[in-house]
């Protein structure tokens, strides 16, 4: 019987007997509200739980002889397709006008519908092909295509100029993407109209100033992408009116690894960009461009997904529920205790009357 009596000594949950038990209607109402409260509680926990946490880590990047995959896709609304090219250099001093580039150029009308495609390629290629001409030919040429220029222009260029100031006249844009694949060495692509000769280019526009480079920038990215990446130019729009001038993105590129829970790694590049801006004026001999200078970080970021452990979510269960519990006893103590002080006060004063 000692020993009994002890351990229920320290019982930390003694019971009432039921006839000293009393169930009110306030105690109800905070009852309602403390079930409602916890049910609440219960599913913020249990979402907390479910959802995936991601942590960040930063590392040296030790990535060598890869490259760089830039993923473009902008409209020029202004510009016809057939005096826009696509050219990349880096560090290294290294044309990389890979005639292996995925870059495509649909044709836009008025109402930025499309209307034609080119594959860029093909005119890369002719460029390239008719300025090793010029360099490859013989004297008597030279002299015969100094002629040409001074007197006027062939067949082919004149059929261009032509078609091209019917397309500025009527509206023509173009839209330019693909993936350009450069080496992960710092450089620069840009987008303009230095693929013309310049003579037909003036012929074409009358001056550089007349040259609009007014672009939409639907999405460009280093790399696949990863939940929750932002891009700082993805639906970037930059509408000039009545002036020219040339666009620089500087922008610096951080190498990235995002790991998901399933362990599977997707090795991907962000991004963070300032722009500049120079307005042309009527003496500059340089035609205006859309210019993408980019540096590599040598810090690479590493992306964890990573799910809260069980006993996490058992502990916070624990401590908000029962608190919860401990929280609407008092209260239901207390109305009780008030409600009862109110009802005993007009009960004295009538027995004393």
């Amino acid at each position: 019987m000692g020993v009994k009596q002890a351990l229920r000594s320290i019982d930390a949950f003694p019971r009432a007997e039921d006839h000293l038990l009393q169930k009110t209607q306030s105690g109800a109402v905070v009852s309602i509200v403390g079930l409602l409260i916890m049910a609440t509680l219960f599913l913020h926990e249990l979402s907390y739980y479910l959802n995936t946490l991601t942590v960040h880590q930063m590392s040296v990047d030790l990535k060598r002889g890869e490259t760089l995959p830039i993923h473009v896709n902008m409209t020029f609304p202004s510009l016809p397709c057939d005096v826009l090219s696509m050219d990349a250099i880096d560090m290294s001093g290294k044309h990389e006008v890979d005639l292996d580039t995925n870059i495509w150029k649909l044709r836009l009308n008025s109402h930025g519908h499309i209307i034609g495609t080119e594959y860029i390629s093909d005119l890369v290629e002719k460029e390239h092909d008719h300025s090793s001409h010029k360099h490859d030919g013989k004297e008597e040429h030279k002299n015969e295509t100094e002629a040409v220029n001074t007197l006027g222009f062939d067949e082919a260029a004149e059929t261009m100029i032509k078609k091209v100031k019917q397309a500025l006249a009527d509206g023509e844009g173009c839209r330019v993407y693909g993936v350009l694949d450069v080496q992960r060495v710092a450089g620069n692509f840009h987008v303009s109209v230095h693929g013309l000769n310049i003579y037909v280019a003036q012929m074409i526009f009358g001056g550089s100033k007349n040259v609009n480079v007014s672009h939409m920038i639907h999405d460009l990215s280093f790399g696949p992408k990863y939940p929750g990446i932002h891009n700082p130019l993805d639906d970037t729009n930059r509408i000039l009116r009545d002036t020219s001038g040339t666009f620089k993105y500087y922008i610096k590129i951080v190498p990235t690894e995002y790991r998901y829970l399933s362990k599977d790694v997707l090795t991907t590049n962000q991004y963070s960009v300032t722009e500049y801006y120079t307005p042309m004026n009527e003496f500059d001999r340089t035609w205006p461009a859309v210019y993408f200078l980019y540096d590599l970080s040598p810090i690479t970021v590493t992306i964890k997904e990573e799910r809260r452990s069980f006993l996490h979510l058992i502990t916070r269960l624990c401590a908000v529920l029962g608190g919860t519990f401990a929280l609407t006893g008092m209260l239901d103590r207390w109305m009780f205790r008030l409600i009862e002080s109110f009802t005993k006060k007009p009960s004295t004063r009538s027995i004393h009357k």
